[in-house]
């Protein structure tokens, strides 16, 4: 046993008494950190203060004056019987160091069975330890939850954890004292009849470690079925089902290997668990056949920095709150991943924990520090849960997915209802909630719910494999094109740590390998049409296969089978933009993706597309760039060149009478207008298209028109709008050459007369 006192400065405090209440208040000065104070190495000291409460004379209210505490970071309420319970609630707050700020009040889990370690002397009923960070003022409220009749257990103490410091983690150091507490007046309410288990000792109460006997070498010894004499006669024990031993020396045989890989572990040494704690061998059992997920500490609110000491609390608290042997759980992670030892004895035994009441034997307790009731565990912490249960499990055989048959240690009912009956065989998933073994919330809904992805962690295959990109190709519907090496990237579910390879499949045959941590791999493909996946090695041995994405190679150019070509077009004529027809036709061996024009202007057109309008400046030569891709990003370039010119009507030769006419809507200025039948006006030029250009209304006549001597059309002008600066008739050749174009005035009836603005033609 070790006794130590803290003095502390105190200030007011406050006593309540109401019945089925318990209220302790214990109030502080303010700390401060020794200038000496520095990092240490070795095992960190940790303490447990334990504070009696007086209960009344009905069994409902209590109370306790307190002048004040020594600091702490976890605390919990615990009472003699195990198996009693709190059927109320148990709510505390506390001072933080060094703001000296309060919290709200926060509800402690009473769902704990303090049987879980049950038969071993001094074990104690408890709830769940909480930890609040370093404190130096608690206040606890606890309520019978019904009357009379319902009253609280025996023995109340509040038990504050200091886990010591270590390094450079937070201090917990006294001040000087500055002031005496006062003794604690007695209380008119309660039971004389109760004797009193307040500490006698400082106001900081006395740190002690548990009442344990140590088993004689080579005996059997099973602490959930010795009997133990401070318990309740009606605390049912467990019933024995596998052999248990105490741990041998020099005989102990070799770890069993795992199918699994080992994930990091941090040792009880690396968080510097205080062993004088614990002066007991570990008890070990012959085999591992499933393992319980708990929760524990009741808050996700702590920084992953402080898990080591998080866990060298629950230590304390299991072992001097509690009276078990050693720490509960075999494994404890935190929320960011970090695995950590719980009970020693070796991560690789079979060791006997304490975790789940009934359910000790031939089982493995893995707790995640944190309270999963409304939140979901990070994937850091499920990943790593999945990876310890992997791992454990695997040395002994069985997949993680699996079932098997867990006897009963003692009578109880489960979560779900179940009733379970001591020395009958019941069936559990091998990675399983503590609420499948006991009544109890415990993993927490959002953990529990979690369970199924846990278990394909760690049983396999890797789920969710797929394609995410081919870099390098384009995508056409569902198919990827390209003309040269690709990259292919994917994704999982499966976290990557369980991956042992990935292979890049093409036509059903690996071309390339990387590690479980790679996202993506490169690869050459020959000419045509591939399929391309992505298979996954889980470490159980267990493939998996991505979807297929098909990859078409593709390294030949698409082709012009018409090369680019101008035209004129009918449209308004003016000299800055006269309109032409671009023409082409493209196409591709495997599938032309588009043809994009890249000069005078930019425009892209679709695989069908064949021509579009344009317009361009007159007297200017411009050149047409055009290039043809296919979906693979092969191209092919190609260009026409062409320079319209505009002919006045005044350039014509006539023939008959022609009257100029002038207006600022006419090209140029002015125009040629006559009703005469047959007279005439013929254009000579060197082009590959030509366009006649006119003024229509509704009184305009009809003319014909001739090229090199052969009439080619009848042109009607007539228009119910007037509009001026028509190519109103056009005509192309396959290449430049020297032609004539004639019109001649029809003399059509009641409406003769046309008027002409000029000839335009391409060179």
């Amino acid at each position: 046993m070790r006794v130590k006192r803290r003095i502390w400065a105190t200030a007011a405090v406050a006593t309540t008494a109401v019945a089925g209440v318990l209220v302790f208040e214990g109030v502080t000065g303010t700390s401060h950190v020794p200038d000496d104070a520095g990092p240490s190495s070795g095992p960190a000291r940790t303490e447990v203060h334990h504070s009696a409460l007086k209960v009344s004379k009905d069994g409902t209210s209590a109370s306790l004056r307190r002048s004040g505490t020594d600091p702490f970071s976890m605390l919990g309420v615990t009472w003699t019987d195990p198996s009693a319970k709190i059927t109320g609630t148990v709510e505390a707050r506390t001072r933080a160091l060094p703001s000296g700020d309060w919290s709200a009040w926060l509800p402690i889990d009473t769902e704990v069975d303090g049987r879980t370690e049950a038969g071993r002397t001094g074990t104690r009923g408890t709830t769940e330890p909480r930890w609040v960070g370093l404190s130096d003022g608690v206040e606890v409220r606890v309520s019978s939850g019904g009357g009379t009749s319902a009253g609280l257990p025996a023995g109340l103490r509040l038990d504050t954890v200091d886990p010591g410091r270590v390094g450079s983690e937070p201090a917990a150091y006294a001040v000087d004292a500055t002031d005496e507490p006062s003794a604690e007046p007695t209380d008119p309410t309660s039971d004389p009849a109760v004797p009193s288990t307040e500490p006698s000792e400082s106001a900081g109460g006395e740190t002690t470690g548990p009442a344990t006997e140590t088993p004689t070498p080579g005996t059997t010894v099973d602490p959930s079925t010795t009997a133990d004499p401070g318990t309740s006669p009606s605390a049912p024990t467990e019933s024995p089902s596998a052999t248990v031993t105490a741990e041998p020396t020099a005989t102990l045989p070799p770890p069993l290997p795992s199918t699994a890989p080992k994930p990091p572990i941090v040792s009880r040494a690396e968080w510097n668990a205080d062993e004088s704690l614990d002066d007991e061998s570990p008890d070990y059992m012959d085999t591992v056949k499933a393992v319980f997920v708990h929760h524990t500490a009741q808050t996700n609110a702590y920084s992953c920095a402080d898990s080591a000491a998080i866990v060298r609390g629950l230590h304390a608290y299991h072992v001097q709150s509690n009276g078990w042997k050693d720490l509960g759980y075999n494994f404890l992670v935190d929320k960011c991943g970090t695995v950590f030892e719980g009970r020693k004895g070796g991560v690789d035994r079979a060791v006997l924990g304490a975790h789940t009441y009934g359910f000790n034997r031939e089982t493995a307790g893995i707790a995640v520090i944190g309270l999963y009731t409304d939140s979901a565990a990070a994937t850091a912490a499920t990943t790593a849960v999945a990876r310890v249960a992997a791992w454990k499990l695997g040395q002994y055989g069985v997949s993680p997915s699996s079932t098997t048959t867990l006897t009963a240690g003692a009578t109880g009912t489960n979560y779900a209802g179940t009733r379970f009956t001591a020395g009958t065989a019941y069936t559990f998933g091998r990675i399983s909630g503590h609420r499948d073994g006991y009544n109890t919330e415990c993993p927490g809904t959002k953990l529990y719910a979690q369970l199924p992805t846990i278990r394909g962690y760690a049983a396999g295959p890797v789920t969710g494999l797929a394609v995410t990109s081919v870099t390098g190709a384009a995508l056409s519907g569902t198919t990827y094109y390209t003309k040269a090496d690709i990259t292919v990237g994917w994704s999982a579910t499966t976290p990557a740590v369980f991956v042992t390879t990935y292979e890049l499949l093409v036509d059903g045959k690996p071309v390339a390998a990387t590690t479980g941590s790679a996202t993506s791999a490169r690869t050459a493909l020959a000419a045509g049409s591939h399929t391309v996946q992505v298979r996954a090695t889980h470490q159980s041995g267990k493939t998996s296969v991505s979807a297929a994405a098909t990859v078409v190679a593709d390294r030949t150019a698409p082709v012009f089978s018409t090369k680019p070509n101008l035209a004129l077009r009918t449209g308004t004529v003016n000299t800055a933009a006269v309109p032409l027809t671009l023409k082409w036709k493209a196409s591709d061996a495997v599938q032309l993706r588009d043809v994009r024009l890249s000069a005078p202007v930019a425009k892209t057109y679709g695989p069908t597309t064949t021509s579009a309008s344009h317009t361009a400046k007159s007297a200017v030569a411009t050149t047409w760039k055009m290039t043809a891709y296919d979906r693979a990003g092969n191209s092919l370039a190609a260009s026409v060149a062409g320079t319209p010119v505009i002919l006045q009507e005044s350039s014509a030769t006539k023939s008959g009478s022609w009257t100029t006419k002038s207006s600022s809507s006419y090209l140029g200025g002015r125009s040629y207008s006559s009703g005469t039948k047959n007279a005439a006006l013929t254009w000579t030029f060197t082009g590959r298209s030509a366009a006649w250009v006119v003024s229509r209304a509704s009184t305009s006549g009809q003319a014909y028109v001739y090229v090199d001597g052969v009439k080619a059309a009848t042109v009607d002008l007539k228009s119910s709008t007037t509009a001026y600066r028509q190519a109103i008739w056009t005509k192309s050749w396959s290449a430049s050459a020297k032609h004539t174009v004639k019109i001649v005035v029809v003399g059509t009836s009641g409406r003769p007369t046309l008027t002409t603005d000029g000839l335009v033609y391409l060179k």
